[in-house]
């Protein structure tokens, strides 16, 4: 008999109860060190006062109200963002899938109002993860993710992750976008260099073609910037972010340039719940910390000290790990035994982490992760290494 709750996860027999900055408490008592966040979500922790108290603040005054009227918190969050980013203009979505959505609906109107609609050829990269929905899948285009949905929705072509000159040789005169994350996450936390990203930049540019990037887990501050992009000195035409920008309270949003949103006119796209009170209230709230020079300057530091205890972690662990790959507080241990072992024995050991693409257990704390937390999580995984060497 199939379970009340659609049985699509491998959950692990863990309930949790209560959270606090990096810590979640389990149902039976034990105290877990949350190194996941959520998979790069809560971005200042569990329970942080800051966004309890916007929630709480909002929740009291108004919930939701719809999108046929003004919002004055979605305003005050666009603002901070446009301030904050290459954008011109801002788009509340509930979640990275939706953002996706929008992205590829963005860049195709985008050169159907150019008198173009031929153009709808979008080159995405294999090991690619840009959420569940059919455009999400068609764009990532791994098995593992398209398997039993087919037909797909067309138009996306798929080349080697960081294979610049498969993504020349795939341009056609029907290609209208590039589309990618600056760092993988599902894919195994593997990042573009930064020349790389501003090679792309410069062939967008001279072919005349829109740059998307998904931030959707590699935003919001996550590698000591407020976006990962901002590393190469470029900028892209249209961006995707969620996870992060709204703490723990569903919310993503699609930032773009003016060029590259002018066709989104009124009726275009919608969304019943996107950019509502509550999602936007706790948004504001993240931004008063995470947009922040010395709140990022923070993250630089603390990972660069993570970064340093992991690869001694790797050093004294030969035959478990294989390598640290990484930037910010967005790492990976590349593992040689089955990534999902690792996983499995941190939660023996009180430490939370996320499985990925490419055998690798994902690291992904809170941002406000101190010092003395850091030393401890590398220490529980230090356990249960060695509890998988003597297995």
């Amino acid at each position: 008999m199939i379970p009340s709750i659609l049985p699509t996860y491998n959950r692990a027999p863990l309930s949790f109860t209560s959270g606090e900055g990096a810590w979640l408490t389990e149902a039976d008592g034990r105290r877990f060190l949350d190194l996941g966040a959520g998979i790069a979500v809560n971005v200042l922790g569990h329970a942080h006062p800051a966004l309890v108290e916007a929630l709480t603040r909002q929740a009291q005054d108004l919930w939701h109200v719809s999108n046929l009227y003004r919002i004055p918190q979605q305003q005050a969050l666009a603002d901070r963002l446009v301030e904050n980013s290459f954008a011109d203009t801002v788009f509340f979505t509930n979640s990275g899938t939706e953002s996706c959505e929008l992205a590829i609906k963005m860049a195709r109107r985008y050169w159907h109002d150019r008198g173009r609609p031929e153009r709808t050829g979008i080159i995405a990269f294999e090991g690619a993860f840009h959420g569940r929905s059919s455009a999400g899948i068609a764009a990532a285009g791994g098995e593992k993710l398209t398997r039993g949905f087919a037909p797909l929705l067309p138009g996306f072509v798929h080349v080697p992750w960081g294979d610049l000159e498969a993504v020349e040789a795939a341009i056609s005169d029907t290609t209208g976008a590039i589309i990618l994350e600056p760092i993988q996450g599902e894919g195994g936390i593997r990042p573009l260099p930064d020349a790389d990203l501003r090679a792309l930049r410069k062939l967008c540019d001279e072919r005349d073609l829109l740059l998307i990037l998904d931030e959707v887990q590699c935003g919001m501050g996550r590698t000591g910037r407020l976006f990962a992009h901002e590393w190469a000195g470029i900028a892209p035409d249209i961006m995707m972010i969620a996870k992060g920008i709204g703490g723990g309270f569903p919310l993503g949003a699609v930032l773009a340039t003016e060029r590259a949103a002018a066709a989104m006119t009124a009726g275009s796209h919608g969304s019943t719940y996107g950019g509502n009170p509550l999602a936007c209230a706790v948004g504001c709230a993240v931004m008063d910390h995470v947009a922040n020079p010395d709140f990022l300057a923070e993250v630089g530091r603390k990972a660069g000290l993570m970064r340093q205890k992991l690869e001694a972690l790797v050093a004294a662990h030969p035959d478990i790990f294989e390598t640290v790959r990484g930037s910010g507080l967005m790492l990976g241990l590349k593992c040689r035994l089955p990534a999902a072992d690792v996983v499995a024995a941190g939660h023996d050991n009180l430490v939370l982490t996320v499985p990925a693409g490419d055998n690798v257990v994902r690291l992904l704390p809170p941002l406000t992760i101190t010092e003395d937390e850091i030393a401890e999580g590398i220490d529980r995984l230090d356990r249960a290494a060695a509890r998988l060497e003597s297995s």
